[in-house]
């Protein structure tokens, strides 16, 4: 399959201290040799711990920093040889929605307000035919037009979610970069975004870059994963290959971390000893040597490389033939029963309408 976005061996590092005459000293390496692809109509979700890279991949990807090394193509065109006008093009076909809808709204504009302005940068639309347009867009998150004449602040979590997955559609991309989209939100609310999402990737195409700690989550929307550990990726795999059974140490350890609501269920829980390395000093050869149970000496001098087999489960690890096979890292179906009742419930219908299945959210009252 054709790919949509390819990012090669990309690599960030900010400067984190300076001499006195302004000379750089120490960097922290955000995103170190990273690359992955992802096709048209498909989810890559990007996992691990909190300060491994993941939300500052996903901004490197769309240019909303620039990486210092490392090559990004989108559609075959390359990216980082755009000039400002081309850049301006490329974002009606790469849009983001960030991890706090409140954040991310402009309380001085209504909803209408919102959903115009991409309509007004990238001439879309004429003017007589906005407003319209702007129902549209919130009956197809599951809003009713009226709510267009509101602010943000009027809205429910939930709500303000819808508005700005609503505004990413408004210009009609073929990419979203979702960061966090659902943590902020409560369970009920959050099956219905995920359901959301997928019922619009399902109708429009729409491929998504899918950043999250939930790994619950991710097992219910991604069709890949992507581990990132310290800046690089571990490990990639097809959702269903990665969660049955995980190849890296890393991974193991992070499946092992998902929170199971059964006190009953038999699992094999891997608890890491010692600290999560700076990325300011990050370990020589692999990353994850100073935490892995596994370490042997090569592990501590030599890097390994991504090494994919023939299924294309990739894995950045010198001793993969060799671990023994996962015991029960995880049930069945680690899915919370509430959240698997609310997904149930919530799942849209292919052939229903635009807003089957997501419900329609009443505004909070003003002051509320």
């Amino acid at each position: 399959m054709t790919a949509l976005l390819e990012v090669d061996n990309v690599k960030k590092h900010f400067v984190a201290d300076r001499s006195v005459f302004g000379t750089p000293r120490a960097w922290v390496k955000a995103v170190d040799g990273v690359s992955f692809r992802v096709e048209a109509g498909r989810t890559l979700a990007l996992v691990g711990e909190s300060g491994c890279g993941k939300s500052t991949l996903s901004r490197l990807v769309l240019r909303l920093i620039e990486p210092d090394e490392g090559g990004i193509r989108f559609d075959g065109r390359d990216l980082l040889a755009l000039d400002a006008a081309e850049l301006r093009a490329f974002r009606r076909h790469a849009q983001i929605i960030f991890q706090d809808p409140y954040a991310s709204l402009n309380p001085r504009m209504t909803v209408g307000q919102i959903l115009t302005e991409p309509l007004l940068l990238h001439d879309l639309v004429p003017a007589p035919r906005r407003r319209a347009r702007v129902d549209e867009l919130l009956r197809l998150v599951g809003l009713e037009p009226r709510f267009a004449r509101r602010y943000a602040h009027e809205f429910s979590g939930g709500q303000r979610q819808r508005i700005a997955i609503a505004r990413a559609l408004a210009v009609e991309p073929k990419l979203i970069v979702c960061d966090e989209p659902v943590s902020a939100l409560d369970v009920s609310i959050r099956a219905q975004i995920l359901n959301l999402l997928r019922d619009l990737q399902d109708r429009l195409g729409l491929a998504y870059i899918f950043v999250s700690h939930d790994l619950a989550v991710v097992k219910h929307i991604a069709d890949r994963v992507a581990v990132m550990n310290l800046g690089e990726i571990v490990e990639t795999a097809d959702t269903e290959a990665l969660f049955a059974s995980p190849k890296h140490p890393y991974s193991r350890a992070l499946l092992s971390a998902i929170p199971v609501p059964g006190p009953r269920a038999r699992r094999n829980r891997i608890l890491l000893q010692g600290e999560m390395p700076s990325a300011l000093n990050p370990p020589s050869g692999c990353r994850f040597h100073t935490r892995c149970p596994y370490v042997i000496e090569r592990c501590r001098v030599e890097r390994p490389r991504l090494v994919a087999d023939a299924s294309g489960h990739a894995t950045a690890c010198h001793r993969t033939a060799e671990l023994p096979l996962p015991d029960a890292i995880l049930p069945d179906d680690n899915l919370s029963p509430t959240l698997q009742r609310l997904v149930a419930a919530f799942s849209g219908k292919a052939d229903g309408p635009a807003n089957a299945g997501v419900g329609i959210e009443q505004p909070t009252p003003p002051g509320a």
